[in-house]
């Protein structure tokens, strides 16, 4: 196995049980997830995830998290984004517009729906299978990335004594054609402040046909993929094969974060304690780049996990004191996008 880079990354799921309250009104305050994504903030975690789906009551995770932005400062917030049913022109802005009210903290989680309940929905189309959803997920992605790069960084000149707001020659067509979808562009929303959000996957494979197109969405397109693995073995073999396939699409596979993402329970700080020496028993072994936790309890475990795990962790040198910049791709090491557009303008 490669040798993972150093320090590690560390990451937390956000979902979870709700407190108990007299009615369903608690669920439509994000209240409650700006608790959590301070305390994470204070054990300096890369990001937080928020998942999400067509039946979940409440607002939508890039909504709630919306409302967590202004309330931190460093923490990066990835929600889950279901591309199944959804328009990739609303995909790009909204990821966009997040990236903007956290300037530059965003990331989006790729996820599919294969129901009849949530096409029933729509109406538009029947549930197709997952191989099928998975393949347009990485045709979302494709064109997404398109249309963050439609503006250039400089496009806009806002000009008022000439009265020019955007220098048209810095906006540009995607014309993207898909297997389900034709976007031409450009995006309505400036490049973000990221260039490109970070782009996750959940790349562990499932027993429903989607396996393969999973894994290839993930290595083309993620700049995260997460990995759920029993053992440091399984998640080094899967970090080895997503490299090698994101080689094979002519990337650097340095520039793909593998976190293997565990369930956690801390009942106790004993437990807290002994998720630091698991977590760096697996690094050491070149299993994951990092950890996506997910608690199973938030409200519960995620203050033991940032007052007892990540002392521990940063005593051993494994985890950072502070944030290294102000956005997520600094926090994971990765560099800003060149925008492929400026590039082949002037080139040509």
């Amino acid at each position: 196995m490669s040798a993972p880079r150093h320090p590690l990354h560390l990451a937390v799921a956000l979902d979870g049980p709700r407190p108990a309250g007299p009615d369903d009104a608690r669920r439509y305050d994000a209240e409650h997830y700006v608790r959590l994504a301070r305390t994470a903030e204070r054990g300096t975690l890369d990001f937080v995830t928020l998942g999400d789906s067509f039946g979940r009551p409440g607002p939508d995770a890039p909504a709630v998290l919306a409302r967590v932005a202004p309330a931190t400062t460093r923490i990066g917030l990835v929600p889950t984004i279901t591309t199944t049913h959804t328009e990739p022109f609303h995909v790009s802005t909204t990821v966009s517009t997040l990236d903007w009210v956290s300037t530059g903290r965003a990331g989006w989680q790729a996820d599919v729906s294969t129901t009849d309940a949530d096409a029933a929905l729509f109406g538009r189309r029947p549930a197709a299978p997952p191989a099928e959803a998975w393949r347009e997920a990485g045709e979302v992605a494709d064109v997404v990335a398109r249309l963050w790069d439609s503006w250039e960084d400089d496009a806009e000149i806002r000009d008022r004594a000439s009265g020019r707001f955007i220098d048209r020659d810095k906006l540009h067509y995607v014309d993207f054609t898909g297997t389900a979808f034709t976007v031409r562009g450009p995006s309505i929303v400036p490049r973000p402040p990221q260039g490109r959000p970070v782009t996750v996957v959940d790349a562990t494979g499932t027993d429903d046909g989607g396996a393969e197109a999973l894994r290839e969405v993930a290595a083309a397109h993620a700049d995260v993929a997460l990995v759920r693995a029993d053992d440091p073995q399984t998640a080094g073999a899967a970090r080895e094969e997503l490299r090698a396939r994101a080689r094979a699409h002519g990337r650097d596979p340095d520039l793909l974060v593998v976190l293997a993402s565990l369930p956690v329970e801390l009942d106790a700080p004993g437990d807290a304690a002994g998720l630091a020496d698991l977590i760096g028993d697996w690094h050491a072994a070149g299993a994951a780049d990092g950890f996506h936790l997910r608690p199973a309890d938030p409200a519960r475990d995620l203050g033991l996990l940032v007052d007892t795990t990540v002392p521990v962790l940063r005593e051993r040198g494994l985890l950072r004191r502070s944030y290294p910049g102000a956005t997520l791709r600094a926090h994971l090491g990765l560099p800003r996008p060149a925008n492929r557009y400026a590039l082949a303008r002037e080139a040509s």
